[in-house]
């Protein structure tokens, strides 16, 4: 997990599962919080996850919750490679689970962009090159992410880029009797701006979803918004389904391979090791392609950047960067809402509130 973001006091001190003493705060969503803390058995900075409980949380939903946390661990830990926030240990206080992960030295993607605005195409490019070949691992492991995005993409100080927040992925053989899919039928769980076409429709998340949402990750890094985000939930998965790849204006030699990674026919996308050596080709590429800022450049300033999914809906909860929505559709349930106003829940600890559009272009098998 990130150490970009400067912790709160609340809970330093404490001490949990007899070995990890909390430092900081690095983050808190509607069901957990990520804490940056000591291992006093080998000495080193660690980021715990702890589920937080709530009085008017039933069994079966903790229960949930709880498995989770488990399965995050054990997808995280399944994908072996040096692009994956690894995982150190799962514990539990109180009876509640805690995931003990690397601490990562460094910003997430999405806390880069809120703060200078869009990147570099080749920029860019790398670093989508470097999360392209965390998830060649993870299908190769049998694991989907499903919940690609800026804020799940931490960058170290040292130059490494991890993909983090397993919460919602899903395994092949998950190997503990559990269900692989944890949501109900007809649900579509992840962060809307990001969703692929199929799975917007009620299809099985396959790996060229994790494709797309990189695709859509890395259009929104150079052009600064996702290339589908509109007003509602309704229109926005409308235009996912529907509506053509926006032209870009600053992408250059990225341009082509991100109209391939947002092909609306996953059959048509490249897999993740192609990908990874289309994005690499445009890194290594010579030569200047747009007047875009870098990591290294100055800061630009929020206003020049098209505004995000939670500043475009101001209804939307407050929540730390790396800690964003996942939004949670239930189709042809009463009471449709915006994306920002039901993402009330941090990825991986459980579902945010429903939202129901009613979509006459969108069939849900």
């Amino acid at each position: 997990m990130s150490s970009g973001e400067s912790g709160q006091t609340d809970g330093v001190g404490r001490v949990l599962a007899g070995r990890y003493r909390v430092v900081a705060q690095l983050g808190r969503g509607g069901m957990g919080v990520v804490w940056r803390a000591v291992d006093e058995v080998l000495g080193r900075e660690v980021a715990v996850k702890e589920l937080r409980t709530y009085t008017d949380a039933d069994g079966p939903e903790l229960a949930g919750l709880r498995l989770r946390m488990q399965r995050e661990a054990r997808a995280a830990a399944r994908v072996r490679h040096p692009g994956v926030v690894a995982v150190h240990d799962v514990a539990e206080v109180d009876g509640r689970p805690l995931i003990v992960m690397e601490l990562v030295d460094g910003p997430s993607l999405d806390d880069v962009l809120r703060e200078r605005g869009t990147l570099d195409p080749r920029e860019a490019a790398g670093i989508g090159a470097k999360v392209m070949d965390a998830l060649a691992a993870a299908h190769r492991a049998g694991v989907l992410h499903r919940d690609v995005k800026p804020g799940n993409i931490l960058l170290d100080r040292s130059g490494r880029v991890l993909l983090t927040d397993f919460g919602i992925a899903t395994m092949e053989d998950p190997g503990d009797g559990s269900a692989t899919h944890l949501t109900r039928s007809g649900e579509l769980v992840g962060s809307l701006d990001y969703l692929a076409p199929e799975r917007a429709q009620g299809a099985e998340p396959g790996p060229a979803s994790d494709i797309w949402a990189l695709g859509a990750t890395l259009f929104a890094t150079v052009e600064g918004a996702s290339p589908f985000r509109r007003t509602s939930t309704f229109s926005t998965l409308n235009a996912i389904v529907t509506e053509p790849l926006p032209e870009s204006h600053r992408a250059g030699r990225l341009g082509p391979v991100l109209q391939r990674l947002l092909d609306k026919r996953p059959e048509s996308r490249p897999e993740a090791d192609e990908a990874r050596r289309l994005l690499q080709a445009v890194a290594d590429s010579g030569g200047k392609d747009t007047p875009t800022t870098t990591l290294r450049g100055p800061a630009v300033p929020r206003g020049t950047a098209r505004p995000t999914a939670e500043e475009a809906e101001p209804n939307g909860p407050a929540v730390s960067p790396g800690f964003g929505p996942t939004a949670q559709v239930t189709p042809g349930q009463p009471g449709a809402g915006s994306a920002g106003a039901a993402a009330a829940a941090t990825p991986g600890f459980g579902p945010a509130e429903p939202v129901a559009p009613s979509l006459s272009l969108i069939h849900i098998s």
